[in-house]
């Protein structure tokens, strides 16, 4: 059997929490990474909801009809947004292929307006997952998360709810095995 590819860390890479993390934050996450330099990480976690509308969030954002996640533990007071508008958003950052990251809130607010997009194609996120110099690869090199390549159908497609499902198949091997690892083993 060949072995796969080592996946570099990089922007767009995608993190797996494998199934034994314990840290509710991160409890089978799957995170975007949207930033990755030498100081640190910054990424997106795609699946924690939180069933909270934009409309109890940001007024000039209240069309937007689907819920809004929780990016992660750092500044849950920041808005952060993911999409496949491209230059439709000025000043938004390819992150990978199809995959977008911010961009000006004002052109946003005229989309929202005239297309009415939905999370196919826009995903809005409170606060952010964060790492320090060196902090993400120890938890790598741990054991700590598991690496997928950028991939715009786990960003957009995939229900959040069966995303880690989905990730874990889709690194396949043992990792196809760990999907249905019980959520507390002392429950088994």
């Amino acid at each position: 059997m060949k072995d796969k590819p080592e996946i570099a860390l990089a922007a767009g890479v995608i993190l797996v929490a494998p199934p034994v993390l314990v840290d509710p934050n991160f409890r089978r996450a799957v995170v975007f990474l949207c930033e990755h330099s030498s100081e640190g990480s910054f990424g997106l976690i795609l699946n924690h909801d939180i069933s909270l509308g934009m409309s109890e969030l940001v007024d000039e954002l209240s069309s937007f009809p689907d819920s809004v996640r929780i990016g992660g533990p750092v500044q849950l007071d920041t808005l952060h947004f993911l999409h496949r508008y491209g230059d439709a958003i000025p000043g938004a950052l390819e992150i990978a292929d199809g995959i977008f990251w911010g961009g000006e809130m004002t052109d946003l607010q005229h989309l929202l307006d005239e297309q009415k997009p939905s999370g196919e194609d826009l995903r809005f996120f409170l606060g952010y997952a964060g790492w320090t110099e060196d902090q993400l690869e120890n938890e790598i090199n741990a054991g700590g998360w598991l690496l997928l390549p950028p991939n715009e159908n786990l960003v957009f497609d995939v229900d959040p709810s069966a995303l880690w499902r989905e990730s874990m198949l889709l690194l396949g091997g043992e990792y196809k095995l760990l999907v249905n690892f019980p959520d507390n083993p002392l429950m088994n």
